[in-house]
């Protein structure tokens, strides 16, 4: 597999593979922080269990897409806490959008 992967081929036997890297994900926590990463990735996942939908992505694993969500700033440490209270991807409090930055 590791051959696969270096060679740009995402595809086997007619499956394809998810292409979501770590370093992906570590450019929204942090580079050095592989713990918050992880404890960010289990709370969502946990959420997504009790039923929240995903943000990013429906098609791979649930670990797969909560790394995509956090890899497309979606899911941060800023408002994993706030998510399921969201309604249509925007917070109540705020009435601001999902991936909107405050202009």
């Amino acid at each position: 597999m590791p051959w696969v992967a270096a060679h740009g081929i995402n595809s086997i036997r007619g499956f394809n593979m998810a292409r979501i890297t770590v370093e992906d994900c570590l450019d929204q926590v942090g580079k050095d922080n592989r713990f918050n990463l992880i404890h960010l990735a289990v709370k969502r996942i946990h959420q997504h269990r009790q039923g929240e939908p995903f943000l990013a992505g429906e098609r791979n694993k649930e670990v797969v897409n909560t790394l995509r969500e956090i890899a497309a700033g979606k899911v941060t440490l800023a408002n994993i806490d706030q998510l399921p209270d969201m309604v249509d991807g925007v917070l109540p409090e705020s009435g601001k959008a999902m991936g909107k930055s405050a202009e």
